[in-house]
């Protein structure tokens, strides 16, 4: 007779290859709750799925083909290739609508921004009961329909009888043509636009509420001012709430469209003042719905779609520069 270990060596030899290679028990039941999991969640997601294939992809993709067609929705679409996007460059309306577009942006988005960060300052000081009302104030106008604030602010900036001008009168101000004079409707749309700045307001008032308190609690036995406290320790521990609401603000002031609308193109009005009003949108909507250019329209949209991803593209590259994140930059 062998060693102990020959003997070994010869009853594993002997062994069936079907019981060596026996997987082990006991994960089958975890394998089928993984995959059952698996099914479970893309059934949950399939509702969102479908909707964005349906209602945000699918028009997408059928845009992005009639902006190389010719289409009046009458007569059938007839390929054109880039004969749409060549006349986007020779359209004087469409390059005065994308100025007014850039102008009322570049105005807006700054003046909305510090207000905003005015009023989330003022909201942070306020407690108890009182803070919920002023919340509700001012978030109450981002809510209201846009015909209804077009058609207020209309009244509001009507230079003969509207109430700012009846203020900046009973001050000894003659008041401008916020709605005739071509220099001052711009502005004037501007001033309507703060109206619903109550979104950005919250914003900014629950990145303040996260603010820890110990720094200003340091910066005032370090004695740092009111103004070094807000410069160097608010303004980076709620920059990246700007920075969202920068690139927002930005997208919508490019997509402005109802208001300024019912203010100036709901009666059809013509002349300078509607032209001083023509925003992007407004001439993109005039060409697809009022003029049936639905393939013209359609490359229009494109190249606004161009524009906020470079733009966006631009602010997330400055933004390594100034945001701050506590898990570092």
């Amino acid at each position: 007779m062998g060693t102990v270990e020959e003997r070994d060596r010869l009853v594993e030899s002997q062994r069936p290859t079907s019981e060596v290679a026996r997987p082990r028990r006991g994960w089958a039941p975890f394998s089928s709750l993984a995959h059952s999991e698996k099914w479970a969640g893309y059934l949950f997601i399939s509702p969102w799925a479908i909707g964005f294939l349906v209602f945000t992809a699918g028009p997408m993709l059928a845009s992005l083909y009639l902006s190389f067609t010719e289409y009046d929705v009458l007569r059938p679409m007839e390929f054109i290739g880039w004969e749409n996007y060549q006349e986007l460059l020779e359209d004087t309306r469409l390059r005065q609508s994308l100025i007014n577009s850039f102008y009322y942006t570049a105005l807006h988005v700054p003046l909305a921004t510090i207000l905003a960060l005015a009023l989330a300052q003022l909201l942070a000081g306020v407690s108890g009961r009182m803070a919920h009302f002023f919340r509700t104030v001012f978030y109450v106008p981002s809510v209201t329909p846009g015909v209804a604030v077009g058609a207020l602010f209309l009244w509001i900036l009507n230079p003969h009888i509207g109430l700012l001008n009846r203020g900046l009168e009973a001050l000894g101000i003659p008041g401008p043509g916020w709605t005739t004079d071509p220099v001052w409707i711009k502005p004037g749309i501007v001033i309507m636009s703060l109206w619903s700045l109550g979104g950005t307001v919250v914003i900014y008032y629950a990145a303040l509420q996260n603010v820890p308190r110990s720094l200003y609690e340091a910066s005032r036995i370090d004695g740092a001012s009111s103004w070094q406290q807000f410069r160097h320790i608010t303004l980076p521990m709620i920059s990246g709430a700007i920075f969202f609401t920068l690139i927002v603000n930005t997208i919508a002031s490019l997509q402005l469209f109802t208001e300024v609308y019912t203010m100036y193109f709901g009666q059809m009005r013509s002349g300078t003042a509607s032209t001083a009003a023509l925003f992007y949108v407004i001439y993109l909507f005039r060409q697809a719905f009022e003029f049936f250019n639905m393939g013209y329209a359609s490359a229009m949209a494109w190249v606004l779609f161009v524009i906020i991803m470079i733009l966006t593209a631009i602010q997330l590259r400055l933004s390594k520069r100034w945001v701050y994140y506590e898990g570092g930059n």
